[in-house]
């Protein structure tokens, strides 16, 4: 069995940083790199850019709304058109900067609100997709697996890959529990290892309001913004290979 593991990362700001790229970094396969909506900067980019080169990590680009007090978690009232030219820029944005630090711009993942609201929102989805598909329809999208994004990226002609969160809790519609909610986080390494390891035997995940659903993946994402982030990161990737998996990038690489 193989699975890639992937983090949002890049995700500071000027002089202020957020986790520990470089250490999280040593161990997923992806990294969701922020591209200057809810987090990032033309340094910053770089900077990452140039740690996961180094690490041998695929990177992709991390578009989300242009919220940077509210860290991309808020819904912003924008037409269809405007959420496209949004997504455009984003990723424009980090291909830019990852031609300086010559690192291919592999795939797109969604951040925050704007993936959520894709995710239920198929006109959002396709919005994203249309700015995917138009830079590049070659690159890849990782979509939560279950959703109307996933659903408008295979729409869109994008390949398109899956992932589940790790220390996210979820509905039995397939979404994430909002963050405000009671289940949305699990803070405990070991239990969010011991759900991994379970899903990838049965391929059904717990949820805070039924029986578990079915669900596909080619990805785990662990939040790299997260307390803890890093101790996750390494107890998950333990487990799983302790239980013959093996980690590698869903793209291959």
């Amino acid at each position: 069995m193989r699975i890639d593991l992937n983090s949002d990362l890049g995700e500071g700001f000027g002089p202020w940083d957020m986790g520990d790229d470089a250490q999280i970094l040593s161990i997923v396969t992806s990294a969701n790199i922020a591209c200057g909506g809810h987090a990032g900067d033309p340094e910053t980019m770089f900077r990452t850019l140039s740690l996961a080169h180094d690490k041998g990590v695929c990177v992709g680009a991390h578009p989300g709304y242009a919220d940077p007090i509210g860290f991309g978690r808020r819904v912003i009232p924008m037409s269809l058109d405007e959420i496209t030219r949004m997504c455009a820029a984003q990723i424009g944005a980090l291909q830019g900067v990852a031609a300086l630090a010559g690192v291919p711009v592999a795939y797109v993942k969604p951040h925050g609100a704007l993936a959520n609201l894709a995710a239920r929102d198929r006109t959002v989805a396709d919005a994203i997709m249309a700015a995917v598909h138009k830079i590049d329809p070659d690159m890849a999208v990782l979509a939560i697996s279950g959703t109307q994004t996933e659903q408008a990226a295979r729409a869109a002609g994008l390949s398109v890959y899956s992932e589940i969160f790790a220390d996210r809790g979820y509905l039995s519609s397939g979404q994430l529990v909002p963050r405000d909610q009671p289940g949305a986080m699990i803070h405990d390494a070991g239990e969010a290892a011991a759900r991994l390891v379970s899903f990838l035997e049965t391929g059904r995940m717990p949820v805070v309001d039924g029986d578990p659903i079915e669900l596909a993946a080619q990805s785990i994402c662990v939040h790299g913004d997260s307390p803890g982030a890093l101790a996750m990161a390494l107890e998950i990737r333990d487990r799983l290979m302790a239980q013959g998996v093996q980690i590698a990038s869903f793209l291959g690489n």
